[in-house]
């Protein structure tokens, strides 16, 4: 014969009772911190200490870079694995922060800068990398008072929102138009599919890129487009 009082039914938790994932890892935390105190305290030794990670050979300090960046030198001190992002952002004085630091991945093309001319993204290019070349950011295209073609087209076709993602875009059209003068409207939706607009403001962006083709057209007595 079973005991009854192995068929009760565990008791259900109060209605007020909720687990946060935060909570339970303080609380997980917690009580692998007490353990390791409470051995300490009750004299069954100490928790063994934890030596600081050895550098990498090779791979510590800094060094002294000199980049051409926006048609000027620039002399900056990074460390081997500093990102071309990272030094615009964080080792130039000023500091160059139209190139945005978003997926760091090398996925959204916010960071997007021309190296030797050629669109690359700043987030998965070494500064080191960068070393004898030509960098140009989105700074260096125009001003507030001297704004590119490229630049005025995006602001005339109203091809922003946030306007975050917007540098990535200027910087990969101007190299886009630079390479293809004359880009079908296919050609730009396939030569910008490396920039992400989460604002979903791709028509008109699209439309701005055809603009300025037009306008450069124009103004070198070239045709439009194939």
């Amino acid at each position: 014969m079973s005991d009854p009082r192995l068929e009760r039914p565990d008791p259900a938790p109060p209605d007020d009772f909720q687990v946060s994932r935060r909570g339970f890892l303080k609380g997980a935390g917690g009580a692998l911190t007490g353990g390791a105190l409470g051995a300490t305290a009750l004299g069954q030794g100490e928790a063994p200490a934890q030596a600081p990670a050895a550098a990498p050979e090779g791979l510590s300090g800094e060094l002294p870079l000199v980049l051409e960046i926006n048609g000027q030198r620039r002399q900056i001190q990074v460390e081997p694995r500093t990102t071309l992002l990272s030094a615009l952002r964080h080792r130039c004085e000023p500091a160059l922060t139209g190139a945005k630091e978003v997926c760091g991945r090398g996925n959204c093309g916010a960071c997007t800068v021309l190296l030797d001319g050629q669109p690359a993204y700043a987030c998965l290019t070494l500064a080191l990398e960068a070393e004898g070349r030509a960098v140009t950011t989105v700074e260096g295209l125009g001003s507030p008072e001297d704004l590119s073609v490229v630049q005025e087209a995006f602001c005339e076709k109203d091809a922003l929102m946030c306007g975050f993602c917007t540098p990535g875009f200027v910087v990969a059209a101007t190299g886009l138009l630079a390479e293809r003068p004359a880009a079908s409207r296919a050609e730009i939706v396939s030569g910008l599919c490396g920039n992400l607009c989460r604002c979903g403001t791709y028509p008109h962006v699209f439309d701005a890129v055809e603009a300025a083709r037009d306008r450069l057209a124009a103004r070198s007595g070239q045709g439009g487009p194939r």
